[in-house]
């Protein structure tokens, strides 16, 4: 039986215009299958949240435009677990509306908030994480989170500092620190106490509204002006004439870099963000040319290195190309070299100027 107290906050508003063309705005890359497993990206973070947590526990925290495509990938979620913004915010006011609304319905909650659009490949071992974290947020007031062991250093995460000093599994956090340059990077790693951010957050209701009300607290003035609606047939009004008045403010800034009760658990499974062509690249099995190929039937001569998608069982002909993003969708084709992904977003912008915002 799963503990009744446990709760998640699946966030799956964002849209992934790094993986554009596949990633649009109406129909953003968590709700896409990335991974060509036959499970889209929220479908295996559900799925791997149920395994500790009740599924009427695991809230999906969502734009409204997308209230549709999560009941098609998700059936048997219900109105109550679906949380709409009706505004973009970024990650602070949404989290603190959805700990309102669990506290309200359990004061005892502990909950965990987890991106929808991540790759874990040890299920187990995360399950098992979670659980050490719940068990310590249940009994102490701690922000609570994950880090992930760095392979290398990388630029394009942030990092988490944590108190050396200590033995145990859970870790105090000495500071959160911005994406680093190279250097700053590998110095990082030498110091032997640093971990990349994953944006994995754990935490009692309790402690992450009393957290809110110190360091937000206008925001949480906002929010808990609500509170008496909340989980009846007045929250949306509520939110729908309020939403738009909060910061927009991440929770890392908003209060995991204000706050002296943060905690990180070393995590020991494999982990990526899945935030560009380039990460889902490293992620997938490759051909005897280190060919990435999800979907397509492919002919491939003198040609290494590269990431091909397709629509299902499309064939697709390619000689002479050495590490390009070849994306064929509907009516746009990208052809890219993996070198510049991070310029994919503005050359998004850029499509959209020139032919029309529905291409992007």
């Amino acid at each position: 039986m799963k503990n009744k107290n446990y709760y998640a906050i699946l966030m799956a508003g964002g849209v992934g215009s790094r993986f554009w063309p596949v990633s649009t705005q109406d129909f953003p890359k968590q709700f896409h299958d990335m991974l060509g497993t036959g499970d889209t990206l929220i479908q295996k973070t559900f799925n791997r949240l149920a395994q500790l947590i009740p599924e009427e526990n695991i809230f999906i925290l969502t734009n409204e435009r997308y209230n549709d495509l999560v009941f098609e990938q998700l059936p048997n979620v219900t109105k109550r677990q679906v949380v709409l913004e009706p505004a973009m915010r970024n990650t602070a006011p949404c989290i603190l509306y959805a700990a309102l609304k669990i506290q309200k319905e359990n004061k005892d909650a502990v909950m965990i908030v987890a991106p929808s659009d991540h790759w874990i490949e040890d299920e187990h071992t995360f399950t098992n994480n979670v659980k050490t974290a719940f068990d310590h947020c249940a009994s102490n007031d701690a922000l609570m989170t994950l880090g992930i062991t760095p392979t290398f250093p990388n630029t394009g995460y942030g990092y988490i500092e944590y108190d050396k000093s200590t033995t145990q599994d859970i870790k105090p956090v000495n500071q959160f620190r911005e994406k680093p340059d190279y250097e700053t990077a590998k110095s990082f790693i030498s110091q032997g106490n640093f971990l990349w951010n994953a944006g994995i957050f754990m935490w009692s209701a309790t402690s992450v509204i009393a957290a809110f009300k110190r360091n937000q607290p206008e925001l949480f003035q906002l929010f808990n002006s609500g509170y008496d609606v909340y989980n009846t047939e007045l929250e949306d009004n509520f939110i729908r004439d309020n939403y738009e008045k909060a910061e927009n403010i991440s929770v890392d800034y908003a209060l995991m870099e204000k706050s002296d009760n943060v905690y990180v658990i070393p995590a020991n499974f494999d982990w990526n963000d899945l935030g560009t062509w380039g990460s889902l690249y490293d992620k997938l099995e490759k051909d005897d040319a280190n060919n990435a190929v999800v979907n397509a039937k492919t002919l491939l001569e003198d040609t290494n290195g590269n990431m091909i998608r397709s629509k299902k069982d499309k064939v697709v002909v390619i000689d002479g190309l050495k590490d390009y993003i070849v994306v064929d969708k509907d009516e746009v084709l990208l052809i890219f070299p993996k070198a510049k992904e991070q310029d994919i977003k503005k050359v998004l912008q850029n499509v959209k100027a020139t032919f029309g915002e529905e291409y992007g």
